[in-house]
């Protein structure tokens, strides 16, 4: 008996084949092997093709298929992750109208931020729809302004999570996660949200049927099967952005409970069991998976756009080809820890939430020639992330929540020596790695959602704890280091 989970990335799709009774991952792979493309046809925008994300789900299952020598009607049950804040549109015959404009898009930001005046800020943030900045609903209302002969052929809005739902099993639903999301699910009310609905002129039929996080939520059909090479009628029972399933895959559910990813974007998402919010709408509030009416549970998220794609970029522009991230690492290393003066504020991947949807763009601060070199750039990266992180952190304390652990899984930054060591000594709370990863978290949510595990804990039981990094014994440097980014942070803010 197995669970399939799907991870829909930006960069790649990722799948999972776990053994649902020994909880074994028996084969994962991604598709396509280098970064994904995004187009960017103007300065802040980023479209994908939603074909594109097929094309690979198709390419990855063959693999994993091929790996694991099973029989697809041992497969009860699929889950999926995907990236967050995305839109999809269909006409009535379900053919795709226009790329998706995908999360770290921009050019939703000005109708997010006329709602937020038009409505006030007592109004949106009481309800918990932040400022709706950047999220789907405002990225819809550039699509109804812009392009209004398109928004007429639309039938349906969907997340990217949500339209391989549907090529799966040809139903349309989303969940309320997925709705809060589009900043559209109505914390106070816990229903869709009427108030940005009739503000933005939405047809609420545009939108998919809400259901339970873990529910069935269709079946392979049999022309899925036949691309995909599974057996027609095996259930999804699970989908959620990536972020809330990352907090899932590192069984982090309830209160005082932080989970941390570090890929392209940035994240630190923490666990609130009350309706409470940034007065400057910097943090994102999601319903998390276990949300419920009886039971309040929402990820407040502190996002960075511009994480692991900086340290790409540092990788092709600043280091000398042929070099690897580890032997990145290595060049870093021997660079002392606030790097001799240099900041970098690596916010050049579009409007950043944090900084109250402002476009920064990235700095490089405090270069001296006779003294700096790569290897100072490469640490500064780095670290620049990490106060970002830290950023971040201090306004999600700002509302009540703690951080003192931080659980992440044992991938991409998180393999980085000194960006770990960084957060924890920035911190001071203790990093716990695990061996887990978007795809795993969807196949165990897949197990939740089909009633083979009895909950999370029975579904994580198996979990594997990697390594734990403590702060440092002497935290003075690091705490130095962030008060000089964040010095500089604070000059470019007031420009």
């Amino acid at each position: 008996m197995y669970l399939l989970g799907y991870d829909i990335g930006s960069s790649s799709v990722k799948a999972a084949l776990v053994n649902a009774e020994t909880q074994e991952i028996v084969a994962t792979d991604f598709f396509p092997r280098s970064e994904a493309p995004i187009k960017s046809l103007q300065s802040g925008w980023a479209e994908q093709r939603p074909e594109d994300w097929w094309s690979y789900l198709k390419d990855v299952t063959a693999v994993i298929l091929n790996a694991s020598h099973i029989d697809p009607k041992d497969i009860k049950a699929i889950g999926i992750s995907y990236q967050m804040h995305g839109l999809v549109a269909i006409d009535k015959e379900g053919s795709v109208l226009r790329d998706a404009i995908i999360w770290c898009d921009s050019r939703g930001v000005p109708y997010g931020e006329k709602a937020f005046a038009d409505l006030g800020a007592a109004t949106t943030l009481s309800h918990l729809l932040n400022s709706p900045g950047n999220f789907t609903a405002a990225k819809l209302a550039w699509v109804k302004e812009n392009e209004p002969e398109l928004f007429d052929k639309i039938y349906k809005i969907m997340l990217p999570g949500d339209y391989i739902a549907y090529r799966l099993t040809g139903e349309i639903v989303t969940n309320p996660e997925g709705l809060s999301e589009y900043m559209l699910w109505d914390f106070k009310e816990n229903t869709p949200a009427k108030i940005l609905m009739d503000y933005y002129g939405y047809d609420p039929e545009l939108f998919p049927k809400v259901v339970p996080t873990f529910s069935e939520q269709g079946r392979v059909s049999e022309a899925a099967a036949a691309e995909l090479g599974l057996a027609p009628g095996i259930p999804v029972t699970y989908r959620a952005g990536d972020q809330p399933n990352n907090a899932l895959s590192l069984n982090v559910m309830n209160p005082g409970e932080i989970a941390s990813t570090a890929g392209t974007s940035g994240v630190v998402y923490g666990i609130n069991d009350k309706v409470d919010y940034d007065l400057r709408s910097r943090v994102n509030n999601f319903a998390h998976v276990n949300h419920s009416d009886s039971q309040t549970r929402i990820g407040v998220m502190a996002c960075i756009n511009g994480t692991g794609i900086l340290n790409s970029w540092v990788k092709r522009n600043i280091v000398p080809p042929g070099i690897d991230y580890a032997e990145m690492n290595a060049l870093a290393a021997g660079v002392p820890v606030g790097c001799n003066g240099v900041s970098i504020l690596p916010f050049g991947n579009g409007a950043e939430r944090i900084l109250e949807n402002r476009q920064l763009g990235c700095v490089i601060d405090g270069i001296n020639f006779n003294i700096h070199n790569r290897n100072h750039i490469i640490r500064a990266a780095q670290e620049g992330i990490v106060f970002s992180f830290m950023y971040g952190i201090e306004i999600m304390e700002s509302i009540g929540l703690k951080v003192n652990r931080i659980h992440a899984g044992h991938a991409n930054m998180f393999l980085s020596p000194i960006f770990r060591d960084t957060l924890a000594s920035v911190s001071g709370a203790t990093i716990s790695l695990f061996e887990t990863d978007g795809a795993v978290g969807a196949a165990k949510g897949a197990g939740i959602g089909a009633g083979i595990y009895k909950d999370n804990n029975e579904a994580f039981a198996g979990l594997k704890l990697i390594e734990e990094i403590a702060p440092a014994a002497d935290r003075t440097p690091y705490l130095e280091a962030y008060a000089r980014w964040k010095s500089l942070l604070n000059k470019h803010l007031e420009k």
